[in-house]
């Protein structure tokens, strides 16, 4: 029998690295003393249950439990990494709070702008194609500012560190290289898989997606584009993973080759005191030879 794939990732915290396993995940922060502290979660909730790791289902549960789990890695990087202690986990509303002003801004930078802006040259470009077109450019473009403008705050530019560390440290472990900071520095800050590539492959998807609905009005025009998100999440993250796993195609490559790309915006190269951190991120996740109830991370 075949042995299971099991899939690494994870995100960039406050002075820390969140890493996500198959059945649980773990957030790793330098502290103001040096030390690192690192805190350990199941995964817990609908997202142990088979049926949401089926493909283009499993998607849409990676894209909740990114936000989800994200904010509590945040919160906690957040309260150690100026030295406090934390108080209390995070609550539900807490959680659902965050993630509803998350949304709504996301839903006005790169739904409504962009949809309202190709709405004004409807009479100028009047084909569906050519709309979705200019609002796809649209996006794409506030995306890059905004990727930009938060890049030059250096706070930001030290959380793009962590980030190129997680990335280098999942390229070594799906090489089989030796986990420590000297093993893992030879690999790259990219990764095929990385959020920034995934969000790339949404916009570009969501030209095409939106195309096929003809021309709408506004209102509608913003409503379709919010509900045909999962949809198109749920496609995109199969390509990203296709993608990732075909690396060797040189046609495959190519097509990926523009999200390794946009990803050197959003990565720097790390210190090894940083990859230090993602280390003991991972090494908390890690599935031992010999473990069973194994699934995809994602």
């Amino acid at each position: 029998m075949k042995k299971p794939e099991v899939v690494y990732g994870g995100q960039a915290v406050i002075e820390g690295v969140m890493m996500r396993g198959p059945d649980s995940w773990a957030v790793a922060v330098r502290r103001p003393d040096q030390s690192i502290v690192v805190k350990k979660e199941p995964l817990k909730g609908i997202s142990s249950s088979r049926i949401w790791r089926r493909p283009f289902i499993r998607g849409v549960m990676v894209l909740y439990e990114a936000l989800v789990i994200g904010i509590q890695a945040l919160t906690y990087s957040a309260e150690q990494a100026v030295g406090g202690e934390e108080e209390h986990p995070v609550g539900r509303w807490e959680i659902a709070a965050t993630l509803i002003l998350g949304l709504g801004l996301g839903i006005v930078l790169f739904v409504v702008i962009p949809t309202g802006l190709a709405h004004l040259v409807r009479n100028e470009v009047p084909s569906s194609l050519g709309q979705n077109i200019v609002e796809g450019v649209v996006r794409l473009a506030v995306f890059l500012l905004y990727i930009l403008l938060v890049g030059m705050i250096p706070d930001i530019r030290r959380v793009f560190a962590y980030h190129g560390a997680e990335h280098r440290v999942v390229n070594a472990c799906e090489a089989e290289a030796e986990l420590t900071p000297d093993g893992v520095r030879r690999f790259s800050v990219l990764h095929p898989r990385c959020g920034t590539a995934f969000l790339l492959m949404v916009m570009v998807l969501s030209i095409f997606v939106f195309s096929l609905l003809g021309k709408q009005v506004l209102w509608w025009r913003i409503v379709s584009r919010i509900l045909l998100l999962p949809l198109i999440a749920a496609i995109s993250y199969e390509m990203t993973r296709f993608g990732a796993s075909n690396m060797h195609n040189p046609f495959i490559r190519a097509l990926i080759t523009p999200g390794l790309w946009l990803q050197r915006m959003t990565t720097r190269e790390p210190d090894d005191l940083q990859a230090a951190v993602a280390l003991a991120a991972l090494e908390a996740v890690l599935v031992k030879e010999g473990e069973h109830n194994v699934r995809e991370a994602g």
